[in-house]
């Protein structure tokens, strides 16, 4: 199963100074969960480290390749995004979603590409 991981403490960058604001990946996170269709896992953690990139979301599966992309504002536009392109790794026998498949909303998000452990 395709689980999309969303940071919860992740700040957008107009966001990140101003600490008595709540973190945004926490909207992130609800949003992902209401675009998120069956077959996805949506989940929540504290912290991807990527503070330079949030909002950051992670698209992993048992042996498939893993996507980490970041720089979203963690709109319902990005969330709609962003569980576009993990149901393509969903239906993707190695998580690789042809670049033609990609919905407009990640271009440009991708942080990191990580092959699979096993």
């Amino acid at each position: 199963m395709t689980t999309i991981t969303v940071c919860t403490t992740c700040r957008t960058a107009e966001e990140r100074g101003d600490r008595t604001l709540p973190p945004s990946g926490e909207a992130f996170l609800a949003a992902l969960e209401a675009a998120s269709g069956d077959g996805i896992a949506v989940r929540g953690t504290a912290c991807l480290m990527g503070c330079e990139h949030g909002c950051n979301v992670a698209i992993s599966a048992h042996g498939k390749l893993t996507y980490v992309l970041g720089h979203f504002s963690g709109s319902a536009e990005d969330a709609s995004a962003v569980s576009a392109f993990a149901a393509g790794h969903a239906e993707s026998g190695t998580g690789q979603v042809p670049f033609r498949q990609w919905p407009q909303g990640v271009k440009g998000h991708f942080v990191a590409r990580v092959p699979p452990l096993d």
